[in-house]
């Protein structure tokens, strides 16, 4: 694997700088001067790597999109046992994701998502990978017999379904005692659904 280029390295500086300034202030309230004043840094030469805001804003997209996808790291080749299995359902089903990324860019990205194909592609691609590595591990162990599941890729997708509806309702909740509460209910009912013990 090679190393990354000054360039590269350059341009995640301001992409998370970008993340840091949106998250406090909210995206509409963030400029490329207010990042490049942060950076202490003159503007033009974040124009020299993102051309127009537009471009950052892409580039923030994704960024908050791989960050999505840290929570639910799984090796393909990996024979996958219910503990393993336990271990997932822990990892999405915890105040982990939350540290991730900011709900509010995220849902903001989201809503714009119903107005621009663009936006509504990248987030597709990601959750379409998230249904399709849980089922991978679903099906193996249905295969060993671990599991009796009807249809893998419809559990996988209950799941997911259930997990957006959690995780946005949560992100409303201002009250952690009721949210982690609520949370663990939310996992157990995935338990049920995969005919589990804890």
């Amino acid at each position: 694997m090679g190393r990354k280029s000054i360039k590269d390295i350059r341009k995640q500086e301001i992409i998370k700088v970008f993340y840091k300034v949106s998250r406090k202030i909210g995206y509409a309230n963030t400029s490329i001067a207010k990042v490049a004043k942060v950076m202490n840094i003159n503007p033009s030469l974040i124009i020299h790597y993102f051309a127009s805001k537009e471009d950052l804003k892409d580039a923030l997209i994704d960024y908050l999109l791989e960050r999505y996808l840290l929570i639910f790291k799984i090796d393909h080749e990996k024979d996958y046992g219910l503990a393993e299995l336990h271990e997932i359902i822990d990892r999405l089903f915890s105040k982990k994701w939350n540290r991730l990324f900011d709900d509010s860019l995220f849902y903001g990205f989201y809503a714009e998502s119903f107005r621009d194909k663009k936006i509504r592609q990248k987030y597709v691609t990601i959750l379409d990978s998230l249904r399709s590595t849980l089922t991978i591990v679903l099906t193996k162990l249905n295969e060993r017999q671990l599991l009796q599941l009807a249809d893998p890729s419809h559990t996988a997708d209950l799941i997911f379904i259930f997990l957006d509806g959690a995780y946005f309702y949560l992100s409303l909740i201002d009250d952690k005692t009721i949210a982690e509460k609520r949370l663990n209910q939310y996992k157990e009912e995935i338990y049920d659904l995969l005919r589990l013990t804890r």
